[in-house]
């Protein structure tokens, strides 16, 4: 049976002046030893007090075989600003591929009387068949060092609910539309309850395209996370007597939601 961990009724003390520091005590049964107790006042008691972190477990007084009484300090984290770590930045523009189906310009066909299919690729007589491409991506990732009190349940979940979506505004220098957020990983190295968590945030960019043509098109904007795609029809090539394919829509579709970057916390 699992030890059980209860508040003492004589209540908590804190530090009148600031309330930077905090002492509850515990109650701990069925504990066979001192590894136990502070296994079971670990999972027993609340990381947070107010704004204060826990410092330190103290076992005060052995009640009898498997009773204990235990003292839980809290403490305001102290932070010099000048030995934190300062925030680290790194990318790559590996790039990433994407099935396409329309060139940019047809630059040359052979014979010169070839049929013009209006930049639509790999048409087999049937089917556009299109290639796979190096599309132009920088992904990039920074690191920041966060207090214990702002990795919250809640900022985690946030992190969690922007994750796979667009920038709204301007992020580092990017127009709204180019920043797709891959997501975060933290972690937290070092005994002490105020110990910094080491937070990963990654994200992807693609540039955003307006006023470009597909065929004899004109698509007038396009984000760099929206995908496109496009209808081809049958037309006759009267000279050549045949049918062929010609792009005849085309269709920017939004597919990643649009979310305000701010709620990471680390700036625009």
């Amino acid at each position: 049976m699992p030890a059980i961990v209860e508040e003492l009724f004589q209540g908590r003390t804190e530090t009148v002046a600031d309330k930077s520091t905090a002492e509850i005590q515990y109650l701990v049964t069925g504990a066979a030893d001192e590894a136990e107790v502070k296994v079971a006042v670990i999972d027993g008691t609340p990381e947070y007090y107010g704004e204060m972190s826990r410092k330190a477990i103290e076992i005060t007084e052995r009640l009898n075989e498997n009773s204990w009484k235990v003292t839980v300090r809290y403490e305001t984290p102290e932070y010099n600003n000048e030995e934190e770590p300062e925030p680290t930045f790194s990318f790559d523009t590996g790039g990433g591929t994407q099935h396409i189906t329309q060139s940019l310009l047809t630059v040359g066909k052979y014979p010169n009387d070839a049929p013009d299919l209006g930049g639509a690729i790999g048409f087999d007589g049937e089917n556009v068949n299109g290639v796979d491409i190096v599309q132009p991506v920088m992904n990039f990732s920074e690191t920041h060092w966060l207090k214990p009190a702002k990795m919250t349940s809640a900022y985690k979940k946030g992190i969690a609910n922007i994750t796979g979506t667009m920038n709204d505004g301007t992020f580092r220098d990017y127009d709204p539309g180019e920043v797709l957020f891959l997501g975060a990983s933290g972690t937290r190295r070092g005994k002490d309850a105020d110990s910094l968590w080491e937070v990963s945030y990654k994200f992807a960019v693609s540039p955003n395209r307006a006023n470009f043509t597909v065929g004899d098109i004109t698509v007038q904007q396009k984000y760099g996370w929206d995908y496109m795609w496009i209808r081809y029809a049958n037309k006759i090539d009267n000279a050549k007597k045949s049918l062929i394919k010609r792009p005849v829509a085309v269709y920017v579709e939004r597919v990643y939601k649009i979310s305000e970057f701010s709620a990471l916390g680390i700036g625009s």
